[in-house]
């Protein structure tokens, strides 16, 4: 008689090294970073990125990986600020008192109802015709606001104090500093589960409805099940991202939160930061705050800038500013990263002519139509530019051109050098294969 024995053998996966200490570290710059930028106004910068990060990674849900270009993710993040802040007030009023630290999820409910609701129809569709329908939904709910003042509080919008019930352990956020902790807390938490939802079942699908729809259905998945699934999830986190907004700001106007600017404005950063790759989206956060804040102060033509950026961005890097990471990560895995330096310090250098030219006619353009009663004189970073003579728009074209000229130049370099390096790095990839 013989006796089967069988063998049990227990695998044990590595652990991630790099990936805990990546999470490890956004959590340190999360927790340091009001420690060492003090001022009021780098506090408010670091509480709307913290915000804006959630709901730009909200928007990629659907953008990167979905596939799903939307022009109405204002909406989501409107409509959750507006409950959220009802809530407050409702709470200050008396009623029913919500802890101040579970707003956000208020207004992620809030998202995801008015996801489950608009997203059936909105998702039945895809390419371009899902484009133009959450571009209706976003301005039929934009042109809603106006007819409803009682709860959207007309174009006065609704003010709140989040003030309110009891304290949660002693902080009652009534100061800036408490109110970016419970940014950065939702902010880090949200980031992760956005994360692990990448490699869940549903989106791994939403990748594949992404990439070849045709044959996710074949395999017998409905494609609109699965997107309207993903938009219901971007939706939670997107009012999660209004919620708290509302509590940083106080205040919520339908006029600059439900409008197409603002689902155009999650779009664009979304993009210029990379909405391929994860982290993307959250370069995309910080630009769209320094570019509402710090650009905004300095020039009135900010917009126009930052459409430029996008349009170059369009032309040479489609994969966004991360896209440009991960590659010259990839040039220096391979050791070449070296003959790199000096080109990138040549185009760096050959960009200074090109940008001081440019905004030099940007500006002197912009004081024309808009400070024309100023006189004709344009103080540029302490340079007098008169923009009634021709010295002036000719010495800026002058140094336009130039700086085109040495960027060219520097461009066509990097490029044979660049492709060059591609080709060994190829050479070596196959080469490690056949080993």
């Amino acid at each position: 008689m013989t006796t089967a024995t069988s063998t049990q053998y227990y695998r044990f996966k590595p652990w991630n090294i790099g990936r805990y200490l990546i999470w490890t570290l956004f959590a340190v710059v999360l927790i340091v970073s009001p420690l060492l930028f003090k001022s009021s106004l780098a506090l408010t910068m670091l509480s709307q990125m913290g915000y804006l990060i959630i709901i730009c990674l909200s928007y990629n849900i659907l953008l990167g990986q979905g596939g799903m270009l939307s022009f109405g993710h204002a909406v989501y993040v409107g409509l959750g600020s507006f409950l959220a802040i009802h809530a407050m007030n409702m709470g200050a009023k008396g009623g029913m008192q919500i802890p101040l630290v579970l707003i956000p999820l208020v207004g992620g409910l809030a998202g995801m109802f008015f996801a489950i609701l608009l997203g059936f129809v909105t998702t039945k569709k895809s390419g371009t015709t899902f484009a133009m329908i959450t571009m209706g939904i976003g301005e039929l709910v934009a042109s809603m606001a106006l007819m409803f003042p009682s709860f959207f509080g007309g174009e006065g919008g609704i003010t709140t104090d989040r003030v309110y019930g009891p304290t949660f352990f002693g902080f009652n956020f009534g100061s800036q500093i408490q109110v970016y902790y419970l940014i950065a807390a939702y902010c880090f938490v949200c980031t992760a589960l956005m994360y692990a939802f990448t490699g869940t079942p549903l989106g791994r699908m939403l990748n594949a409805v992404r990439d070849n729809p045709e044959r996710v259905e074949f395999i017998g998945y409905n494609t609109q099940r699965v997107r309207y699934f993903a938009f219901i999830i971007a939706g939670f986190f997107a009012g999660i991202g209004g919620g708290l907004a509302s509590i940083n700001f106080e205040i919520v106007n339908a006029a600059d939160s439900l409008n197409a600017i603002r689902s155009g404005g999650y779009l664009l950063f979304t993009f210029l930061g990379g909405a391929v790759f994860f982290f993307g989206p959250i370069i995309g956060a910080v630009l769209l705050v320094f570019a509402s804040i710090l650009l905004s102060e300095l020039s009135k033509a900010w917009q126009l800038y930052f459409g430029l950026v996008f349009v170059f961005m369009v032309m040479f890097a489609p994969g966004g500013i991360a896209s440009l990471i991960m590659m010259n990560l990839r040039v220096a895995k391979f050791g070449k990263f070296d003959r790199f330096w000096l080109l990138y310090l040549a185009i760096a250098v050959a960009l200074v002519p090109v940008v001081i030219g440019a905004a030099a006619l940007i500006e002197m353009i912009y004081h024309i139509q808009l400070n024309a009663a100023m006189g004709p004189t344009l103080n540029f970073f302490g340079v007098a530019l008169d923009t009634a003579g021709v010295g002036s728009w000719l010495g800026a074209a002058v140094i336009l051109a130039i700086g085109l000229a040495a960027l060219e130049v520097a461009r066509r370099r990097f490029v044979r050098v660049w492709g060059r390096a591609q080709e060994e790095i190829e050479a070596e990839i196959k080469r490690r294969e056949a080993a």
